[in-house]
């Protein structure tokens, strides 16, 4: 990433946190919970490395190929999943986003990321940027609570919490929309 490093250093603690939090949920007692974790774990933390400022640590050349193998493979991941239903499809959607910035640094020069000439936004960039941005203000509006609603069962653990999953998944969102945008 490459814009302000004070922003650069709260999404770094925003989606480490988050990863953090989706290690817990591999804990989960709820079946859902614990497939759904180790993905947004691992894209949490790969977002985490990523979005270190360059002038604090400049990875090596060979990094953003292991990158984008890395998420290339929990992007087939993802397609295998969707198999079963439609919801593991954002998946397949980060993972790709990821692929798509790790190669797209690796070929770039270190100066010249902001590089794009008079054509402005890339496509891929751009339409990656809408649905993420469509993303985040959908999961925002899930966050909101209905009226009426509690939780009858009593206190949930931790890593049983769907609001707080869906708060990780939020947060992601945004710090994908941050990270497109200094591409």
């Amino acid at each position: 990433m490459h814009g302000p490093v004070s922003a650069a250093w709260l999404l770094v603690a925003l989606c480490g946190a988050t990863g953090s939090y989706c290690v817990l949920r591999l804990r989960s007692g709820v079946e859902e919970q614990r497939r759904a974790a180790g993905g947004e774990a691992l894209m949490g933390f790969g977002m985490a490395v990523m979005a270190v400022p360059a002038a604090v640590f400049t990875p090596p050349t060979w990094a953003w190929p292991v990158y984008a193998a890395v998420f290339g493979a929990a992007a087939l991941h993802a397609l295998w999943t969707a198999r079963g239903g439609p919801r593991h499809l954002h998946h397949l959607v980060g993972s790709s986003a990821m692929v798509y910035m790790a190669v797209t640094m690796a070929g770039a020069p270190a100066t010249a990321h902001h590089a794009h000439g008079s054509s402005g936004v890339p496509l891929v960039t751009g339409a990656l940027l809408l649905y993420f941005t469509g993303y985040v203000l959908l999961a925002g509006a899930r966050l909101v609570p209905a009226t009426g609603t509690a939780a009858a069962a009593g206190p949930a653990r931790w890593g049983d919490r769907p609001e707080l999953a869906r708060a990780c998944r939020l947060s992601m969102g945004i710090g994908m929309v941050t990270m497109l945008l200094t591409m």
